[in-house]
């Protein structure tokens, strides 16, 4: 599966445990979103884009209204790299 640079960066943090909140509009579309490491960090990368992309690839998941995780899908998408700390 083809996955960009800052899609990978996203799926390393949601490996790690992150996870990405949504936040509706009026609409009751999503139109902010935000991608917090495990410890609580803001990943400022997360753009709405990079969310629409993996969601379109089914590599992150919520289930009933909960924050995106990380699928299956995605866990097998996502490379390894060398500095993980």
């Amino acid at each position: 599966m083809n996955v960009s640079r800052d899609e990978q960066r996203v799926l390393h943090v949601l490996a790690r445990g992150g996870q990405i909140r949504h936040f509706r509009g009026e609409n009751r579309r999503i139109h902010h979103v935000e991608c917090f490491t495990h410890e609580g960090h803001l990943l400022s990368d997360c753009t709405l884009a990079i969310f629409a992309g993996l969601k379109r690839k089914r590599l992150i998941e919520s289930r009933q209204g909960a924050p995106y995780r990380i699928s299956r899908l995605g866990r097998l998408a996502v490379r390894s790299r060398a500095d993980n700390g």
